[in-house]
């Protein structure tokens, strides 16, 4: 397995759970953007996890897509998943956010806290037609929702020959 990851934070994260699972000798880490990848090498299948709604530009989501797209051989399986709902679109699941963090024992400052970071810091694609049209630009076929949750969505698609 490849991981690709441009913080070294996050990819640190990840080889600690790697080397916890006994795991290291079958992932290899590139610390960096997928676009310094060679294109020639294609691989099997894709993983992108909470990603997407961090990447405030529809253009630059579908950059992204694209370059994954580019790596892979033609048929290859995709998982993508992340947030797909404009959070200002939809107070109900706001408020259900926010309920959920303070069940589990966060104080309302706190919770105040985190619903402004995400409204400044994330941009998810503003529904989940949009998840489908970027995954179409890049190469992909129409996505099979298979998980949601709030504003969190999990898609299996394919890369279409080409």
């Amino acid at each position: 397995f490849l991981a690709v990851d441009p913080s070294e934070p996050m990819a640190a994260f990840a080889q600690h759970q790697i080397q916890e699972a006994h795991l290291e000798d079958r992932v290899e880490f590139v610390i960096g953007e997928l676009s310094e990848l060679p294109i020639e090498t294609k691989y099997d299948a894709a993983i992108m996890i909470g990603v997407l709604h961090h990447i405030a530009d529809d253009n630059d989501k579908g950059i992204l897509l694209s370059q994954i797209s580019a790596r892979l051989k033609s048929n290859a399986p995709m998982v993508v998943a992340g947030n797909y709902r404009s959070y200002g679109s939809e107070p109900l699941l706001m408020a259900a956010w926010a309920a959920r963090w303070r069940m589990h024992g966060v104080e309302h400052d706190e919770v105040q806290a985190k619903l402004g970071k995400i409204l400044d810091g994330a941009s998810p694609p503003e529904n989940e037609a949009k998840v489908e049209q970027l995954l179409a630009d890049a190469g992909f076929e129409k996505p099979q929702r298979f998980f949601s949750s709030l504003f969190w969505g999990a898609w299996h698609t394919i890369r279409t020959v080409g």
